[in-house]
């Protein structure tokens, strides 16, 4: 049974976690061990997240939006593709061991890191955004990866998502991140359909969480508009090393 300082404990850690999951990602590294450290099964945990991360993602759409900025309706489409993706993510049962996918995840991130810092800076005209055609119809696959991978584990997705749609759609990173939240939102509902269709989902944790969560993301959200893509860039590149560092050496 709860104490009371369990659920300010669960509102805090939501904070951190949407203000990380909204400018970066990541933050479910921090929501997951808290929520099986206050006694739910991993599986459960897992699916109870869910819950904080859609009220999350949809506090940060509205935070974007209320700033100007959206992506319509390119987001959508990723968002469509990752949702069919994030049904068979979330049905996969797949027998990992811990020590080796939390030593691959941080190789993972130690890579994005790599790429933040040595990318070389696109120029001016190199910035037009490539949201139509090919470039439209290769992200829609890639997104409906994405989607298998987030339905199934999700942490660390965020980042992939913005460098992907910084690079190869050349979206600034505060009209990656402003696609990120929605596309997440949108497959987010579909996992924790599953989720809670298999009884893996604490609604009350849930919701507590999601109080935190929400905080946290709409606050970020407004933040990173007016701070522009090198707050960005370097909270993402601090939130990496710190996440990559915790994996290699902390979840043994």
């Amino acid at each position: 049974m709860l104490e009371w300082y369990h659920y300010l404990l669960l509102v805090a850690v939501g904070f951190a976690v949407g203000f990380i999951n909204t400018v970066a990602g990541g933050g479910s590294l921090l929501s997951l061990p808290t929520l099986i450290f206050l006694g739910l099964p991993a599986a459960v945990a897992n699916g109870t997240n869910r819950v904080a991360i859609v009220v999350q993602t949809a506090m940060s759409t509205a935070g974007f939006k209320s700033k100007g900025v959206s992506t319509y309706p390119f987001n959508v489409y990723l968002g469509f593709a990752s949702f069919l993706g994030s049904i068979i993510g979330a049905y996969i049962a797949v027998d990992i061991n811990g020590e080796t996918f939390n030593r691959i995840l941080s190789m993972v991130m130690l890579a994005v890191v790599i790429i933040i810092i040595f990318k070389p800076k696109m120029r001016a005209e190199d910035m037009e955004e490539r949201l139509t055609g090919k470039y439209l119809w290769v992200s829609v696959v890639v997104f409906f990866l994405f989607g298998i991978y987030g339905g199934f584990i999700n942490a660390g997705l965020g980042f992939l998502m913005m460098l992907y749609t910084h690079y190869v759609n050349r979206m600034n990173l505060v009209r990656s991140n402003a696609t990120k939240v929605v596309v997440v939102f949108i497959y987010m509902l579909s996992a924790l359909a599953v989720f809670a269709l298999n009884d893996k989902v604490n609604w009350k944790m849930g919701l507590i969480l999601a109080i935190g969560n929400g905080s946290g993301a709409w606050v970020a959200s407004r933040f990173s508009v007016q701070k522009g893509d090198g707050f960005i860039k370097t909270f993402l590149v601090v939130v990496v090393v710190i996440m990559a560092v915790k994996l290699w050496f902390f979840d043994q």
